[in-house]
């Protein structure tokens, strides 16, 4: 018998993001989700490291790789869209629901005791796991900062569209009043927005 499960999961690099968006580059929800398993480990090794947290990144780092996997059934709908009143955000997570429901339908039957929680964490947050709902907040912070950096790249090209939106994620992720978040924006983010031949300089790290 055939499982689907990992052909579905190739097939996040067909979902386009930022669809109501002018954008100089596309970007898919497979590249993201790479990028927000970046960042999320990032976060907890700067959380352990700095702040004397005791964070599982590897654990945080795999949440965050499936954070989006459900897109590949709904889409990517923008946060302006799922957002605009509640009634349409419950229906959107019901969406997610089932989108997750089939997808762990497509898993060996012997692995789905290690997928259920990654494809639905909140139903394995709601049964005592403690820890990933901990680390699910820096998944959501990471996920906003990638955004955030979208954004920034996006102006560094040239192009206003994402003015607001990147003003917007400042905000949104200064109210998250993470330690771990305010030293990435002041120390690595602003990386994102040299040239090539900027970054290839020399640092006092180096």
């Amino acid at each position: 018998m055939s499982y689907h499960f990992s052909a579905y999961m190739y097939r996040l690099r067909s979902i386009q993001r930022w669809s109501l968006m002018r954008s100089t580059a596309a970007d898919n929800v497979a590249e993201h989700s790479y990028h927000v398993a970046l960042l999320t480990h990032l976060l907890c090794e700067v959380g352990n490291h700095l702040y004397n947290r005791s964070l599982n990144s590897e654990r945080a780092a795999v949440l965050a790789l499936f954070h989006d996997a459900t897109e590949v059934f709904t889409g990517d709908i923008p946060t302006p869209v799922k957002h605009h009143n509640p009634r349409l955000l419950s229906n959107f997570r019901e969406m997610e629901d089932i989108a997750a429901e089939r997808l762990l339908g497509m898993v060996p039957p012997e692995l789905k005791q290690s997928y259920t929680s990654l494809l639905s964490p909140g139903k394995a947050i709601a049964s005592g796991s403690n820890e990933d709902a901990e680390l699910l907040k820096y998944v959501k912070a990471a996920d906003s900062l990638d955004a955030y950096l979208k954004c920034a790249w996006e102006l560094t090209s040239g192009n206003r569209e994402f003015a607001v939106a990147k003003s917007q994620l400042l905000e949104k992720l200064q109210r998250l009043d993470l330690p771990e978040v305010a030293y990435f924006l002041e120390h690595l983010a602003p990386s994102f927005e040299m040239t090539l031949d900027e970054l290839s300089e020399p640092t006092n790290g180096e």
